[in-house]
């Protein structure tokens, strides 16, 4: 089974959760109301602005990638559904999964950065130390994400081998699709999710474009997605420039001893025999 000819990813446009925690970085905390902390994050409904990033994002789409699909996606949560409903694809018949849901954050959901270092210092610790492997008390890794979305790629695999599939979901799931497609490491994940280039974030209403048939010659089609477009629609100073080849990692006995001999020890040697 293959992936589908066009496999387009779009994360949700601006949401009351992503106002309020920009806010909060920038030191206004008056949006950590009681009324916001009282809803699941799956609850929140896109801004203004995140509303006018959806039907741009809709506009770019159709205007570059097509006006019709064979499958459409999204997540259950609101702010998802809100967004797929403004991108205005004509014909659009979407189908809810909770395999898209954005990852869980268990109990750093609605608590302010402050709370968290300050209840969860732990938890924050081995954070910076590892964005990959580590979960939120009572959430999910990255790793875990993964997991669900090989059930759903499972679905998409099913009889979409020439069609042009569109999901819509969130920052952390479009990472782990990343993860999936690419088959990117541990190191090479933690690489991107500390990385400060704007050209690599998944900003709002992003869309990463994944395709099987060389956009430089349509005659040249591969089993897998070998070529990938980034795209931020609102501000396209935040994309790629146009279509990259994706290069997946393989290592030799070599490479993998000189990956592990780059780690330094953790224990004192003496205590080896």
């Amino acid at each position: 089974m293959t992936m589908p000819l066009h496999f387009v990813l779009v994360r949700h446009g601006e949401s009351e959760g992503n106002l309020v925690r920009r806010r909060e970085r920038a030191g206004d905390h008056r949006g950590f109301t009681e009324e916001f902390r009282r809803v699941h994050s799956s609850q929140y409904r896109l801004t203004a602005l995140g509303r006018r990033q959806a039907a741009g994002a809709g506009t770019w789409v159709r205007a570059n990638v097509g006006v019709r699909f064979h499958r459409y996606y999204v997540s259950e949560y609101i702010r998802a559904l809100e967004t797929a409903a403004l991108l205005d694809l004509p014909g659009a018949s979407w189908f809810k999964t909770p395999f898209l849901r954005e990852r869980e954050a268990g109990e750093f959901d609605n608590l302010t950065e402050a709370e968290k270092e300050r209840d969860f210092a732990r938890y924050m610790l081995a954070r910076r130390n590892d964005s990959y492997f580590w979960k939120p008390p009572n959430g999910e890794s990255m790793v875990d994400v993964c997991l669900r979305l090989h059930r759903f790629l499972d679905t998409v695999h099913r009889g979409h081998a020439d069609a042009s599939v569109i999901v819509v979901c969130h920052a952390n799931v479009m990472q782990a699709f990343r993860i999936l497609l690419e088959r990117l490491s541990q190191t090479q994940f933690n690489a991107l999710a500390n990385t400060p280039n704007p050209h690599e974030r998944i900003h709002n209403c992003q869309v990463l474009h994944y395709t099987r048939q060389n956009p430089a010659d349509a005659a040249d089609v591969r089993p897998h997605p070998m070529w990938l477009r980034s795209v931020c629609p609102w501000d396209l100073s935040l994309s790629h420039d146009g279509w990259r080849e994706i290069v997946r990692s393989r290592y030799t006995n070599e490479d993998l001893l000189r990956e592990a001999e780059g780690v330094p020890r953790h224990t004192p040697e003496e205590l080896e025999e």
